[in-house]
């Protein structure tokens, strides 16, 4: 290798001879190493037997043998500088939420969401009897427009055209046309005029009575949080299904038009996955406006500066326990686990619009998700996005051109004492590589080392139970990333950050064995994870 290269660059040409001793008191005494997590590696019996569906360390020992729920990632919210909550507290999980402001509304600054109601955006008036001042508030002319009836999908183009004049040249709605007239049912669609759309009308226009306080933009370079009621969260999202969030460009776009417009037919098998996108957002609503959701969800911006981050050559710490199962998925198969989202650095990507991979199927089936895209700016290399509380709606079915909704999904995942769903998602965004050699190089492997121990970290106090991390292929596939790479990457920062890695290989068993061989070797040298740089 070139000095621009190192030892973590396990490809899948590379071997370990295990037969080969090993003397590595020239960098690093024995006595200094740190045990990583409580459980000893020693103790536990790393499971290899041929065609199993998982090897390495039983998901039992991954939990130390405790319930998937009793390890939490946070501690009960409270109010600070750092911790908006727009909710009264405390709350009692068998009432409804309180909206509570914690700064006066109505802010118009980068600092705060720019919200459709507010007093400062004016749209002018189209009746020349009433052009006094020209303008009057745009809040009024959404009211107006959404409160007509809208019997299909060519009169809800036109409503939302109303408010949005100056974007009727760019704009198209095929992808929503397409919808109601090919994929739904003639009944469906009859329904969802005369039934579930007068709802999330409804759900929308109470936006100035359930978020009576600013929301907070997540900047970069900042730990804040934001907690908001699942409530709050549905009426945001009904706003962004009729796109009357205003414009404008620094953050990552909340309203749903490009959704709408996704549909080209030379990219017809995509075209199709954007309907199903569709059906599990239009669930979703049919969800929230039959039975008003009575939990919260908190929104976390982790931010640790590089001079802080872990001096990755000096690290002591054993590889972590790992388990490894090429059946399941790292949102149903992990319950408690913090689970990774294999985020775009504009956390979501392309949810609202063409994409259909890993992020984006997740943000359509729990999409409470989608709203981190009204105030998260771009993540940048040493920050992350934790989310907890939120709750999955729908079922699905396949990946990418043949992602399918697959029906109704109640979860049951139990609440914690702030009401929230004991679901934690970490949002993470990998580097993505021009020319897969590059990460190789020990800038990229930092970089993205970094990127995983800000995600894994944790402000709680207590640090010595967190729970462990749910993962995959993560900046793999259209990334370009080396899954065996990566897999070790998110090793070194687990266990720089004291917890276990539960890893899916989606179907690909080879995969799957081809790590826990290279696990199971490594472990039995009990090489410091310092050493592999």
């Amino acid at each position: 290798m070139t000095t621009q290269e190192n030892n973590l660059a396990l490809s899948a040409d590379v071997t370990i001879d295990c037969n080969q001793p090993v003397n590595y008191a020239a960098k690093m005494e024995p006595e200094n190493l740190e045990s990583s997590i409580e459980c000893d590696l020693n103790s536990l019996t790393v499971e290899d037997k041929p065609n199993q569906p998982w090897k390495g360390i039983s998901i039992d020992n991954i939990y130390n043998h405790h319930g998937p729920f009793e390890y939490q990632e946070y501690s009960p919210i409270v109010q600070s500088d750092s911790h908006i909550v727009l909710f009264k507290l405390p709350i009692d999980t068998q009432m409804q939420i309180e909206p509570c402001p914690l700064h006066p509304p109505n802010h118009w600054h980068v600092d705060w969401v720019k919200m459709p109601h507010s007093l400062w955006t004016m749209y002018p008036f189209k009746e020349k009897e009433r052009m006094e001042n020209g303008y009057q508030p745009r809040w009024e002319v959404i009211i107006e427009a959404l409160q007509k009836k809208i019997m299909s999908s060519a009169q809800l183009e036109a409503a939302i055209f109303s408010y949005n004049s100056k974007f009727s040249n760019q704009w198209n709605f095929r992808a929503l046309h397409y919808f109601f007239s090919e994929t739904m049912k003639k009944e469906e669609t009859e329904t969802f005029f005369k039934n579930l759309l007068p709802k999330m009308v409804q759900l929308a226009l109470q936006l100035p009575t359930l978020v009576i306080g600013s929301i907070p933009v997540l900047k970069k370079h900042k730990n804040t949080t934001l907690s908001m009621s699942q409530l709050q969260i549905a009426s945001l999202l009904a706003n962004a299904f009729f796109s009357t969030f205003p414009n404008y460009k620094k953050y990552p776009n909340v309203n749903f038009y490009r959704l709408f417009g996704a549909y080209k037919d030379d990219k017809f098998q995509r075209s199709l996955a954007v309907s199903e996108k569709l059906r599990c957002l239009i669930h979703y609503f049919r969800r929230v406006t039959s039975v008003a959701p009575q939990g919260t969800v908190t929104f976390q911006r982790r931010y640790i500066p590089l001079d802080d981050c872990p001096e990755w050559g000096k690290m002591t710490h054993q590889l972590p326990p790992l388990h490894i199962t090429s059946k399941g998925t790292i949102e149903s198969n992990a319950a408690g686990l913090l689970q990774v989202d294999f985020a775009n650095k504009k956390v979501g990507g392309g949810v609202l619009n063409w994409g259909c991979v890993q992020e984006e199927i997740r943000f359509v089936i729990c999409p409470e998700l989608i709203v981190t895209r009204l105030f998260t700016d771009v993540l940048e290399n040493t920050e992350a996005l934790v989310i907890t509380g939120i709750e999955q709606y729908s079922k699905y079915e396949g990946y990418g051109d043949y992602f399918k909704w697959n029906g109704d999904f109640i979860d049951e995942t139990p609440r914690d004492s702030s009401g929230r769903r004991k679901t934690s998602v970490v949002a993470m965004d990998a580097y993505r590589f021009t020319k897969r050699k590059e990460q190789y190089t020990i800038q990229k492997i930092n970089r993205e080392l970094n990127k995983a121990y800000v995600g894994f970290s944790s402000v709680e106090s207590n640090q010595d139970n967190l729970p462990a991390i749910s993962t995959g292929n993560w900046g793999c596939g259209a990334f370009r990333g080396d899954p065996k790479l990566k897999v070790f990457i998110q090793l070194m920062a687990a266990a720089v950050n004291k917890r276990s890695l539960v890893y899916f290989t989606f179907g690909d068993q080879a995969l799957q064995d081809s790590i826990a061989e290279m696990y199971s070797h490594l472990i039995q040298l009990e090489i410091p994870i310092g050493i592999y740089m």
